[in-house]
């Protein structure tokens, strides 16, 4: 079970665990679908695009069309009827396009998908059209929350216990994103990942069977590096 460091630099991200012989790696499954596809020549996860926050009708037209590899979008549950799990990023909460849309959609294409859940009442539903609807047994599929309270963490995290139960039923090749609630701001000494937070982390995913990997914020890893190289040589990989 490989632990994996995603570090988000304001809208982007990188994904990797390590440097092996001048390419950064990350979970096997993810590189290996794309090589197959020969959308990579080699397993170098600095290769791997993004389509972040397709949240629209019109962001999945483009994410779909273009040439990224992997999609994500936010997830939550509509406030109003029908009650469904929506395409959407707090404060909204409302969207164009509901998730089973959004399945739909990528389903056509050979996308690897990023769940981002932002409510813990969205991930059942969600599963649920996730086992219906996705059934390539080889299609990279992540799902993230941010379970933690972290560094300046303003907003609270979804309990760690409930959304972990839910997503360990998904098959283990399945890539378990697990975050802290962070906040950052420009011109302020910013404080960085703690080790308390770093070994309550670790205490939590631990004993997973599932690839985890850790979103961090990319500002704050200069005075976080010791906390998370340490929680990465906790893997066994």
């Amino acid at each position: 079970r490989p632990f994996i460091l995603s570090l988000i630099f304001n809208s982007a991200r990188l994904v990797f665990t390590g440097r092996r012989r001048d390419r950064w790696t990350m979970c096997d499954q993810t590189l290996d679908y794309f090589v197959g596809l020969a959308e990579l020549e080699q397993r170098d996860a600095a290769c791997l695009s993004w389509s972040h926050a397709v949240n629209s009708s019109s962001r999945l037209e483009e994410a779909l069309s273009g040439p990224t590899h992997m999609i994500e979008g936010d997830v939550l549950l509509r406030g109003c009827n029908p009650r469904e799990p929506i395409m959407a990023h707090p404060p909204d909460t409302d969207s164009d396009l509901a998730l089973r849309q959004w399945l739909l959609g990528v389903r056509m294409h050979s996308k690897g998908i990023k769940l981002d859940f932002k409510s813990l009442e969205a991930v059942a539903p969600s599963l649920v059209l996730l086992d219906e609807m996705l059934v390539e047994p080889s299609r990279p599929v992540w799902v993230n929350a941010d379970i933690l309270p972290g560094p300046g963490g303003q907003t609270t995290p979804l309990d760690p216990q409930a959304f972990l139960s839910a997503v360990t039923t998904l098959p283990t090749d399945t890539v378990l994103s697990l975050g802290w609630t962070t906040h950052w701001t420009a011109g302020t000494d910013n404080p960085g990942y703690s080790w308390d937070m770093v070994r309550v982390m670790h205490d939590i995913c631990g004993s997973l069977k599932h690839p985890v990997t850790f979103p961090v914020r990319g500002a704050l890893l200069a005075q976080s590096f010791s906390q998370l190289s340490w929680l990465l040589q906790q893997s066994d990989r």
